[in-house]
């Protein structure tokens, strides 16, 4: 039986809290022991039967490392003008790492990512998996939104096979594009034994992410995804594919059976704050509110009253920080118990937002239970 029919039965026979419990009980660890994790280069020995190198599904969806130069400035670009075969001819030696198909999702710049272009990538994905027509999966993808997608494919993708998301800071028609690069060390960590098990990892300038901590934050430099709260996983050069230590539990939960999410709105909190941005929301008819509150997942007096406002309406409030590091915690400043409130923990406001969004999607809407999955791992 399946993850998703399992808990399907289980939350239709006992309600949404056992279906969060069961949910975050189904997650993998692959037993490789602790320390570094070294291995011997994945590229292939000039004698090397061909035959034998791993297979990877190359997807792409557009993005800066799919852009081409404009004039409207000496940096001007427009995302998304390449395709994804493009790319990959364009990596010189990528050959000898994997057998590669290319396929094209989609070639929009990553601000337009939406949960459409995600249903497709799962979709083509499990099938691909299921049908043994690759042993990895790379996406080519924008960086402004590509911590999003990887969260969302860690949560609802459940297989052992990597899925390596990469892109790029310049466009292909820079002087010093740093595509090529990313999208090769992107197949050769995809093509590494010990890629599996890891959940969807992002490989960006020789550093290798989980998606669960993975955030952009830099607007422009090449070095822009750190690791918030833990480090990157691993590196990768020409010479070595390397992970520091064995992989972490994973929560796991369904896919949504339908085809769009719950709305779920993200308020930026600040100071000399009002209700009226909440207010707003509840009116609109969303079905959760994050807060991307100050400091630990602060918010003024008056929007704490709209909070108040959203809860009795029938809202799940999630209290995260626009602070880049750092837990936010329950019951610090905020009466979280009192006011029905669920704090983040370590996630951002847009992991927060994408979480609650799958959470509601399965039907789990009781503050307590939201809470319990927001704190798996802690």
């Amino acid at each position: 039986m399946t993850i998703r029919r399992m808990l399907t039965i289980l939350k239709a026979r006992t309600g949404a809290r056992h279906y969060v419990k069961t949910a975050c009980s189904a997650v993998r660890m692959l037993p490789l022991g602790a320390g570094l994790m070294a291995a011997a280069p994945a590229s292939a020995d000039v004698g090397q039967d061909v035959a034998r190198l791993p297979r990877v599904l190359v997807l792409a969806t557009g993005g800066t490392i799919a852009g081409k130069a404009d004039p409207r400035s000496a940096i001007g670009y427009d995302a998304g003008s390449t395709t994804g075969q493009q790319l990959v001819d364009a990596v010189p030696g990528v050959e000898r790492l994997a057998h590669l198909q290319v396929e094209q999702i989609a070639n929009i710049p990553s601000q337009d990512m939406n949960h459409k272009v995600w249903f497709r990538l799962v979709e083509r994905i499990n099938k691909a998996f299921a049908q043994h027509e690759a042993d990895a999966v790379v996406i080519t993808h924008g960086t402004d939104t590509m911590e999003e997608t990887a969260f969302f494919l860690d949560t609802v993708l459940h297989h052992e096979q990597p899925v390596v998301m990469t892109g790029a800071m310049r466009p292909g028609s820079a002087i010093s594009a740093d595509g090529p690069a990313n999208i090769y060390e992107a197949v050769k960590v995809a093509a590494h034994p010990q890629a599996r098990g890891r959940g969807v990892l992002v490989v960006l300038n020789d550093t290798i992410h989980a998606a669960h901590w993975v955030s952009k934050a830099d607007s422009t430099a090449l070095q822009t995804f750190v690791s918030r709260n833990a480090g990157p996983v691993g590196i990768v050069d020409p010479a070595a594919v390397r992970f520091y230590g064995p992989a972490r539990a994973r929560l796991s939960l369904p896919l949504p059976s339908g085809t769009d999410l719950p709305p779920v709105d993200v308020i930026y909190a600040h100071a000399d704050m009002d209700g009226r941005q909440i207010d707003d929301a509840i009116r609109a008819g969303v079905k959760g509110i994050v807060i991307a509150g100050m400091g630990d997942g602060n918010v003024s007096a008056p929007a704490l009253q709209a909070l108040d406002r959203a809860v009795a309406a029938g809202l799940v409030v999630v209290r995260s920080s626009r602070v880049g590091d750092g837990f936010v915690n329950r019951d610090v400043e905020v009466d979280d118990d009192a006011h029905h409130f669920v704090a983040s923990y370590d996630l951002n406001p847009q992991k927060a937002r994408l979480l609650l969004q799958l959470l509601l999607a399965g039907g789990v809407k009781d503050a307590v239970a939201v809470q319990h999955v927001f704190a798996f791992g802690y």
